[in-house]
């Protein structure tokens, strides 16, 4: 059985390496939803939120944001291509450029902020354990971890390390650390104790989909190996969102169970419950190696895009050796923020994306994909309206002041809804509007270089 892909470049994956089945992709997804940042972000909603508020907007926010999910996945494996390469077909070959770089970014932020938080919860766990920290030094283990996967790739990672051992452990742990959560809370007076105030449910919606769209722009990167379109649509989509939803509502607990004021001591407190939940977070805190390697093997699949015969191996070290850096210099700031960012990259791109490909007649093939033309426009102008569009809603405006003071300068309206969904159906919309055009003006320019 082949399990060995690590290097695969931007050309669409032959059959014998398209191996991932519905349990496959369902147990990488799933083990990508258990991670410390989801649980760390449930500390942005409550207790701004209610229990009962923030409980509605994780599962409505997770089905939205797990349904693009999804999507995007299966128009990877019928692609059979990278996500940025991907992106050549609604926005043109060399038009792709423009979103690789902001994924890039978003790849590398990701990454950094992974291992600061692995780093985090090893350095409470050997606190605990051993009484020693060193943050540095499990910062430059788990850079090494993740830098390992990624040469290994996807393939190897689900049927090496995840399917054999993550997926017992980490059961396991969940499991633990849920009854752990919930044995000594007063569930009436959580339920029944009312909101401090500073968000919404739709705010909250926003927060939980931007978490999960902000792998749309790379799920195709992992789902060009699964072995058909269902696999890769339930398996993204279903494993994602049981395990997201868990780590969102177990870490809504733990906040307010444990009154625990800053999203950072999260996985401290959890460190210092007793011997038993140690061992769960540092299985946690392992498994969590997962989504740094993915995002450190995101960039350099990206990277490639640009840059396609730069070797993959040589790009993913560059890239480890950039994040554990990171991860030792940066300071954990502004992560709502960041993640709201990259909503409001990323939502409207799917749209576009998804309008393209179902008015291509559900299908992209390699004339779509590689032989279309330089630039595409209409959609390029669909997208960014969509990314002004969702800024010019969200309130407060997100972004450097500069930004902040232009939005607030234009005015904003007085709308209290989200902006994900309205930016997700505008981007949609006039994307499906370019694309109709563009085939009436030039019938046979979507094809022909």
């Amino acid at each position: 059985m082949q399990d060995k892909a690590p290097s695969w470049g931007i050309e669409p994956v032959p059959p014998p390496l398209r191996v991932l089945g519905l349990a496959d992709t369902m147990l990488l997804w799933g083990n990508l939803g258990v991670s410390l940042l989801v649980l760390v972000a449930a500390a942005f909603l409550v207790p701004a939120l209610s229990l009962r508020d923030a409980l509605v907007a994780i599962v409505l926010g997770s089905l939205i944001g797990n349904l693009m999910l999804g999507a995007a996945g299966l128009i990877g494996a019928d692609a059979r291509v990278p996500a940025m390469v991907l992106l050549r077909a609604p926005l043109g070959q060399r038009g792709s450029y423009l979103p690789t770089g902001l994924n890039v970014l978003q790849c590398l932020g990701w990454a950094v902020f992974e291992l600061i938080i692995i780093a985090s919860a090893a350095t409470a766990l050997s606190k605990e354990l051993l009484d020693a920290g060193a943050t540095w030094f499990w910062t430059l283990v788990f850079g090494a971890v993740a830098a390992t996967m990624a040469l290994i790739g996807p393939v190897g990672v689900v049927r090496r390390f995840i399917r054999k051992y993550a997926v017992w452990a980490v059961a396991a742990s969940l499991l633990y650390l849920t009854w752990w959560a919930l044995a000594d809370a007063d569930l009436r007076k959580l339920w029944d104790a009312p909101a401090e105030g500073g968000s919404s449910i739709w705010l909250g919606i926003d927060l939980v989909v931007a978490i999960t769209v902000s792998w749309t722009p790379l799920v195709a990167d992992y789902t060009r190996f699964s072995r058909d379109r269902r696999s890769a649509f339930l398996g993204a989509g279903i494993g994602y969102f049981v395990a997201g939803t868990w780590m969102f509502l177990l870490g809504a607990f733990l906040v307010l169970s444990r009154g625990l004021a800053d999203p950072a001591e999260v996985p401290a407190a959890v460190a210092a419950a007793g011997f038993a939940a140690a061992l769960a977070l540092l299985a946690v805190t392992v498994d969590e190696a997962d989504e740094a390697f993915a995002n450190v093997y995101s960039t350099a699949v990206s990277l490639q895009n640009l840059l396609p015969r730069l070797p993959q191996r040589l790009l993913v070290g560059f890239v480890a050796v950039l994040a554990t850096v990171g991860a030792l210099t940066i300071q954990l700031r502004n992560y709502e923020t960041f993640l709201l960012l990259l909503g409001s990259f990323f939502v409207p791109l799917f749209g576009v994306l998804l309008a393209d490909w179902l008015l291509r007649g559900a299908r992209y093939g390699p004339d779509e994909v590689f032989r279309g033309p330089a630039v595409r426009p209409a959609t390029i102008a669909a997208w960014l309206a969509g990314f002004a569009l969702y800024h010019w809603l969200h309130v407060p405006p997100l972004g450097p002041s500069w930004w902040v003071d232009w939005v607030e300068a234009v005015g904003q309206p007085s709308w209290e809804y989200g902006a994900t969904l309205p930016t997700f159906a505008a981007a949609f919309a006039l994307a499906a509007l370019a694309v109709v055009v563009e085939r009436r003006l030039a019938p046979g320019r979507l094809r022909v270089e």
